[in-house]
């Protein structure tokens, strides 16, 4: 079975300083047929004006992961951490027993695109915790590349959660294939560009969710960019 979720039906914030957009139930936006998909609680794909952010607030229990599209967005949390992450870079926060953080558009003169992603934890009360890493362009380009793990491999950020994150980046008519194993399940969510998934078409923000086992077959029509969660059923 697939779950197609077009980008124009995900739900929408728009505060002037920031246009964010719901695959899943957030904020004010709820939908019951729309709540997640598995671990994965929240894709939001936010656009925020030069100059403008999220002031210091708090979270418990998730991990928290931020990649950036387009710009420079700046990282500041109460473990004394601050960074600042640019395209190419993912970046995991465990919230776990509390954290409190910060983020902000790094440039005066940009936007800065970004997906911020939730994925709830294996345990509560975990340790609060921090990892980023740099993704460059061409090891992505035309080959699907662990971003994230549970247990770190491969020089991935380690999520904690049965979780694996990829991500690739197509040129037109380029393709890479990954298998769906026993007890697994998919959410592609494109970044960029249009592909076709087993035959179903992806505009950029759609996502996709895929319970079926075997193989994906994953062609760009465009230039495109995409994360792929492997995930638990």
């Amino acid at each position: 079975m697939q779950i197609h979720r077009p980008s124009e039906e995900r739900g929408r914030a728009d505060f002037g300083w920031l246009d964010s957009r719901h695959s899943f139930s957030f904020g004010q936006y709820h939908d019951e047929n729309h709540m997640g998909f598995g671990a994965l609680r929240v894709i939001n794909e936010d656009r925020v004006a030069p100059g403008a952010g999220f002031g210091t607030h708090p979270h418990r229990d998730m991990e928290i992961l931020t990649y950036v599209v387009e710009g420079a967005l700046e990282h500041k949390d109460s473990i004394g951490t601050g960074s600042v992450i640019r395209p190419g870079d993912l970046q995991r926060m465990s919230a776990g027993t509390g954290i409190r953080h910060s983020e902000y558009n790094h440039a005066r003169d940009a936007p800065v695109h970004f997906l911020q992603i939730w994925i709830l934890p294996e345990r509560n009360g975990l340790e609060p915790g921090y990892e980023q890493k740099s993704f460059p362009p061409e090891i992505r380009d035309g080959r699907l590349v662990l971003l994230g793990s549970r247990d770190g491999r491969d020089g991935s950020v380690t999520i904690h959660q049965d979780v694996a994150l990829y991500g690739a980046l197509l040129k037109p008519e380029a393709s890479v294939s990954h298998v769906l194993a026993e007890g697994r399940k998919a959410w592609l969510q494109l970044v960029r560009g249009t592909v076709s998934v087993n035959g179903q078409t992806l505009a950029a923000g759609d996502g996709l969710g895929i319970e079926t086992l075997g193989p994906l077959a994953i062609e760009a029509q465009e230039n495109a960019e995409f994360l792929l969660f492997d995930l638990a059923a």
